[in-house]
C-alpha cells in the first residue's frame, strides 16, 4: 500500500527557498568557474523554482541574486 504524504504550503515554501538559495550559490560557482553546462542545467533548475516560488506568493526581490 502507498502512503500518501500531505505537505502544506508553508513546508513548500521552506523547502523550495533553501533550494533556491543553494542552486543560486552553484550557479555563482559555476560561472566563476567558467563550467557552461553546469551553469545552464543549474539554471533550469533555478528558474522551474522561481515560477514554483511566485506562483506560491513569494517574493524573491530580496534574495534572487543571479535575476535571470
Amino acid at each position: 500500500m502507498t502512503e500518501v504524504v500531505k505537505i502544506n504550503n508553508d513546508e513548500i515554501i521552506q523547502k523550495g527557498l533553501e533550494d533556491f538559495k543553494n542552486i543560486q550559490q552553484h550557479m555563482l560557482i559555476a560561472k566563476e568557474e567558467n563550467a557552461a553546462k553546469t551553469y545552464a542545467s543549474l539554471k533550469r533548475d533555478y528558474l522551474t523554482l522561481k515560477a514554483l516560488l511566485n506562483s506560491l506568493g513569494v517574493s524573491l526581490i530580496e534574495i534572487d541574486y543571479i535575476k535571470e
